[in-house]
Order: structure tokens, then sequence, then C-alpha cells
């Protein structure tokens, strides 16, 4: 029997049950693609399936509302897969086991997906019922946005001639998202060269911070120990004659940097100085970030009168130079809406691997200009040391648009609704409506959703009545859309 029968709105839970018992992770979206190519030709809709499994269908506009504008909705099918260590199932093979927890919709032991499963089942909820009253429908469901957007970056616009975009992609009820930033992943290489060298060996380790989300995160002020590192190595060269022998800290761009590991040769000034001065660097930077990051710890161990290969005086001092002064955090706040961020960066990711050196940057920014900016400044300086810098992931960002009828119509519809008005803000992170609307000149969005949290982990809930009431919105909106002449 199905888990979520007694659900409301039964047919958007009937179809996200549906969606759930098929495995559907990023990179392993076919099946779920298909599943949604056969649900339109069972219904006589129009569809259309490309090489990245974006699926694309067409409905007529209800009868009364055929001269409003068309309406694109749109969400992405994949989702991010992951479970706990003693979860039996297999996430390239099976489907969730669903629960029921009060107000809360969780799977046991994995992630849920309801980013942006419960988008997928509002469109077919929507296409499904011959009763909602909407203008001509363009509903996308685009694939692999958990690693990049990449569905959406490929997707052929040129047969989507809708004018107003509404995405349910975002997870706070009551937020309306009305901007985000564009970004690129930057990662700047430099080759080094080394000598054996007769030495101490001293190993730096920077652990315990808080990291984060560098889009949604990155005004929080916390530490990137990629940065704090480069702070210690340098103050630790004006003391002593030491050499690098390899640095490596964080895990993806996007993260904030919270673990960092280094290891040093040290030639001369001997190991008092050396634990000195890096306890030092370190309790003045536990103390400026000690509201940000309580739990930063330091660990240091070292290995006396040893052989090592390290990078030689020029390179390490190169190394250095780029670690102390590439740019990193916040560069400018948005004038236009108080407290966003419009243009950062985050060196996310240090790797030494063999005779390389890499810092890699992911670069945000709400203004194209800004953002190539930043990324003008990042290969300067890297090439100005005889490195090169290559940029990846590239994606648009979203302006914000002063004059919006789609905001203005879903407020209005809030506000009935609620009784209260929405908060409508931007996001200095990435979502599709920004690559949509650079790519339809034009395209009025707006991005929302029902209340979930913890999303992208196994702890991950979606709210019932939230759902709901998010349902009613759209229906809401989509009649208050067919009394618009296109």
């Amino acid at each position: 029997m199905a888990k979520l029968a007694g659900l409301e709105p039964q047919n958007v839970f009937r179809f996200f049950e549906e969606i759930c018992a098929i495995p559907h992770g990023s990179r392993n979206v076919k099946q779920i693609s298909d599943y949604l190519v056969a649900f339109a030709k069972e219904r006589g809709i129009k569809v259309r399936q490309d090489e990245m499994y974006n699926v694309v269908m067409f409905k007529d506009a209800t009868k009364g509302c055929e001269a409003a504008p068309t309406v694109m909705l749109q969400g992405h099918m994949d989702m991010v897969a992951v479970k706990t260590d003693d979860c039996p199932l297999d996430l390239a093979k099976d489907g969730l086991d669903l629960q029921i927890e009060g107000d809360l919709l969780y799977a046991k032991g994995t992630s849920l997906g309801g980013d942006d499963g419960i988008a997928v089942a509002f469109m077919l909820a929507v296409l499904d019922d011959e009763t909602i009253a909407h203008p001509a429908l363009t509903c996308v469901f685009t694939t692999e946005e958990e690693i990049g957007m990449l569905g959406a970056t490929a997707l052929d616009t040129s047969d989507l001639h809708a004018k107003y975009l509404m995405n349910m992609d975002s997870e706070d009820e009551g937020v309306f998202t009305v901007s985000c930033a564009g970004g690129a992943m930057a990662a700047a290489t430099l080759k080094v060269a080394r000598a054996n060298f007769e030495c101490d060996l001293v190993t730096i380790e920077l652990q315990g911070l808080t990291g984060g989300h560098s889009g949604v995160e990155i005004h929080k002020g916390r530490l990137n120990s990629n940065i704090a590192m480069g702070r210690i190595l340098s103050a630790l060269s004006d003391k002593c004659d030491i050499r690098i022998v390899s640095v490596n800290g964080g895990e993806k761009d996007n993260a904030i940097a919270l673990r960092t590991k280094a290891q040093v040769a040290i030639l001369s000034g001997g190991m008092d100085v050396v634990s000195k001065t890096v306890h030092d660097v370190f309790d003045t930077i536990k103390k400026e970030y000690a509201v940000t990051d309580p739990n930063m710890e330091l660990v240091m161990g070292q290995e006396v009168s040893t052989s090592v290969c390290a990078m030689t005086k020029e390179c390490s001092a190169k190394v250095l130079l780029l670690l102390r002064q590439f740019p990193n955090g916040i560069v400018r706040m948005n004038p236009d809406m108080e407290g966003l961020v419009q243009t950062s960066l985050n060196m996310g990711v240090l790797c030494t691997q063999g005779d390389d050196v890499t810092m890699t940057f992911a670069v945000r920014s709400a203004k194209e200009s800004e953002k190539t900016e930043l990324l003008d400044r990042l290969r300067q300086l890297t090439e100005f040391v005889g490195g090169t810098l290559t940029v990846s992931g590239v994606y648009p960002g979203w302006d914000y648009m002063a004059d919006s009828k789609l905001r203005e119509i879903m407020v209005d519809a809030y506000k009935e609704q609620y009784g209260k008005a929405p908060v409508v803000e931007g996001i200095h992170a990435g979502l599709e409506c920004g690559i949509f609307v650079s790519a339809m000149p034009g395209l009025d969005a707006v991005s929302y959703g029902p209340q979930m949290t913890d999303i992208h982990t196994v702890s991950e809930r979606l709210s019932i009545s939230s759902t709901k009431r998010t349902w009613d919105l759209t229906i809401r909106t989509l009649q208050a859309l067919c009394e618009i002449e296109g």
C-alpha cells in the first residue's frame, strides 16, 4: 500500500511517492527521465527528451485562459543521494524508504530528495488535473542540477517561449527568491621546483573550523583554513628559513575550508622559535574568530634531522605570496538589497600534487562584469608568479528585476492566502533561474517552495502542511495569471 495515500494534496504526494521509488541521484537520471516521458505520452501531452535526459512538456491553456502569456514551471529531477553507514539500500538501484513523523516526511537512512522532487511532483499534479485553470504551460524538468546545473546549461531553449517562470527549487516557505549570483570555478596552478634538504620537518594542521556553504554563508565571517594557514606560514617565514613540502586543505570549491595541513622544512631558526611563532599566530587568529569558529584547533608534529624533498626558496615564496595576496571572502555587497552579498570568492581547495600546487576558488557575483573583473584579478596575480588560471563551470547570474509582474501577482496571492506579506530576497548562490533568464531575454522569474530542512543530508525533512499551503499558492497564482493578456 502507498504510504503517503492519506496526505494532502493527494496527487502531489502520489507522484512524489512514485518518484521516490525510482533511484534518481545525480548522474543516475535516465530511469526517472524515462518515467516522465512515459507520463506525458500516456496523457497525450507533447514532450521532448534530450541527450542530457532533460524533459520538457507542453500543455495548452485551459478554457478561458488562452489569451494569457505562457507560464514555465521548472525544477530539477536529480537529488543528492546520501545514506547512513548502516543503511542497506543501494541508492543507485533502490527506491527510498519513506516515513512520516507528525508533520514531517523523511526517508529512513537516506536523504529524501525533496530538493527537488517536490517540484517534479507539483508539475505532474498540475499536468494531470484537468480542473485546474492555467495559461499555456511549459514544464521543464532538468538534470544534474546538484553537480553544476549541467542539464539546464545544455538545454535547447529555442522552443521555450514562456513569459513567466515559476521555479520551485527553494526550501523556505514564505520566501520568494528574485535574484541569484552567477559563478565560475577558477583553479590557479603553480608548477614548483624541488630540491633535497637536510632539515627538521614540521607538520602544522588547522582543524575544527566551522566551514559552511560559500554562497549562503559567506557573509557570516567564518574563517577559511586555507587562508589562515597562509597567514601562519608567512609569519613563520619571517622568523625562520623554511621550505614548503606540501600544503593541502578543503574538500570542495564551494565549501568554506575547515581543515588544512602543511608540511614545512625548517632549515634554520630552531624548533623553539618555530613552535612559539606558530602558536602565537594561532592564538591571535583564534581570538579574532572566537565567535564564528570557537572549536578551531592547532595540531603540530615534528621530525628532527631528516632529509626531505621540498620546494625551492623561490617557489616556496611564490606559494606564500598567492596564499597571502589572493582575495577571499566578500568583495562587494549589493547596493540595492540590504544585507545581500553581490560578489565574493572562496578558496575552497588547496592541493599539492607532485610538482603542482593548485588553489581552487568558487567565484560568485550577481553582476557579470564584477565576476569577470574578479577572474581577471586572479589570472593576473597567478600569471605574475608564473602560474596558470583555468576557469570552468561558468554559469550566469540572475539580476533583480525592478518591475516584475509575476512577483507582484505572487506577493498578492500570498497575502490573500496567508494574511501577511512574504519575504522577497536575493541569494548569493546559483539557481537555474539565472541560466533561463540569460537564455530567454525578458523572462520574469520567481523561485519558491515548501519548507524543507537539512537538504542534501540523511536528516532531510519536508513539511507536509507546508507542501499543502505551497500547492494552494501555486494554484492560486496560476489562476491569477490567467487574467493577464499577453
